[in-house]
């Protein structure tokens, strides 16, 4: 079987290679994949390459896949798993495996797995890990969005809460609590908002969203609504602390003075962090949850009230099975719709430059569809393309359809229809 594939050999060496794959030994599986999400972990990877924890050291040799958010079928089973996998059966997978204490991971350390690629071969790990699982969601992309929304469903999960004269940890949100979810309107943030007021476990009494970036806040607001977010027991606000002067006051007082239980930091910004311990309330946790590439990267923290106000912070950079499985029963059920996170797609042809330049991109999620050729396009750029290229004048029509979503209906359409090379 031939696979394309980016493949990385170096810093920032990205190369779409086309080659054969191995016959699958009989603990392995071969599969399609149809979509890619674009991670800034990729980023970080090609960035670093054979530095990163994750990626070997002799990539110059023997190259890896790149991508880890991926959704798709399966084309052939071992003989091994025969009695729990099958063809044509779509799946998308947990990355982070912790096989036998390694950091080993589809997307980073692998020859002939990744997202970013047309066949690929699951590894026996993958499957006695049980971290290949059955998606049964109604288009490929949200499937792909299942792995970053399950980072979203741990940092919930990790957050934790004590009760004086105990050594408990009550582990997740405050239930009906002040939440913050700070610079949480990049595609991560919206994937919080969405888990938090509509996920039918436990919310926040009140969410407060900030961000620097008004036509950002002002998307987020259209696609979950302050009366969305009401019917659901949520008093939600947005609010753009660009030029506050004392944005920590105004803060707390959308708290009532209270402060914050839980408070979320999407980017890794030493003022952020700062503030979001400036808000806490007493008992409150603070995930930071955005990973800096900085290996000396700082900030201040109030030790007083981390004595006297039990304050505490986490990190988290990833969910686990239980979450991914979590996140795609969610998104089967309807009950939650990640889609508002993308705000671009592409083909394959267009990953490596948009991993290298993924940071200056602005928007959300980069879809990738792995099986086409066509230049990373804006959802807000269709219209425009559209005038030379007829298929992106109906996927502009099918997007504003849905509310100005990526959908399940124009992925069907340009699936079918894509079936020449876009370059420009």
């Amino acid at each position: 079987m031939k696979t394309r594939a980016v493949r990385l050999y170096g810093i920032n060496d990205m190369r779409i290679e086309e080659f054969e794959l191995p016959p699958i030994k009989d603990d392995e599986i071969l599969a399609k994949v149809i979509t890619n999400s674009i991670c800034m972990s990729d980023h970080k990877a090609a960035a670093q390459g054979p530095n990163h924890k994750r990626i070997p050291k002799d990539i110059d040799k023997n190259p890896i896949m790149l991508g880890h958010e991926l959704c798709g079928e399966i084309i052939e089973v071992g003989k091994k798993w025969k009695g729990k996998y099958h063809e044509g059966m779509r799946f998308t997978i947990q990355p982070a495996m912790n096989y036998k204490g390694t950091l080993d991971a589809p997307g980073y350390s692998f020859p002939y797995v990744g997202g970013d690629a047309t066949y690929i071969i699951l590894p026996h790990m993958l499957m006695e890990l049980d971290c290949v699982l059955p998606y049964a969601g109604p288009s490929y992309f949200l499937g792909s969005l299942a792995e970053p929304l399950s980072c979203v469903v741990g940092t919930f999960h990790a957050m934790y809460h004590t009760t004086a004269g105990s050594y408990t940890h009550h582990m997740g949100i405050v239930e009906g609590g002040n939440a913050a979810i700070l610079a949480g309107v990049g595609p991560m943030g919206m994937g919080a908002i969405d888990y938090a007021i509509n996920n039918p476990d436990r919310r926040p009494g009140r969410l407060v969203v900030t961000d620097i970036n008004q036509e950002r806040l002002d998307r987020a607001a259209m696609l979950y609504t302050v009366e969305h977010a009401k019917k659901n027991g949520v008093e939600l606000r947005y609010l753009n602390t660009r030029d506050l002067k004392d944005a920590n006051s105004l803060l707390m007082e959308l708290s009532n003075g209270e402060g914050y239980d839980d408070v979320f930091v999407m980017a890794p910004v030493k003022a952020l962090i700062e503030q979001a311990d400036a808000i806490l309330a007493k008992d409150g946790c603070l995930n930071f949850f955005a990973g800096p590439e900085r290996t000396d990267f700082t900030a201040s923290l109030n030790f007083y009230n981390v004595h006297y106000a039990s304050t505490h912070i986490v990190g988290t950079s990833g969910g686990n099975t239980d979450d991914l499985r979590e996140s795609l029963k969610l998104m089967e059920q309807g009950l939650i719709n990640p889609a508002g996170m993308v705000t671009h797609i592409g083909g394959l042809s267009s990953v490596p430059q948009t991993v290298i330049d993924l940071p200056k991109i602005p928007g959300g999620k980069k879809m990738i569809y792995t099986h086409l050729d066509f230049p990373l396009t804006a959802l807000e750029d269709f219209a425009k393309k559209g005038k030379k290229y007829p298929i992106f004048a109906k996927l502009d029509e099918l997007v504003k359809k849905h509310n100005g979503l990526w959908n399940a209906e124009a992925e069907a359409y340009l699936m079918e229809h894509c079936t020449m090379r876009i370059e420009d």
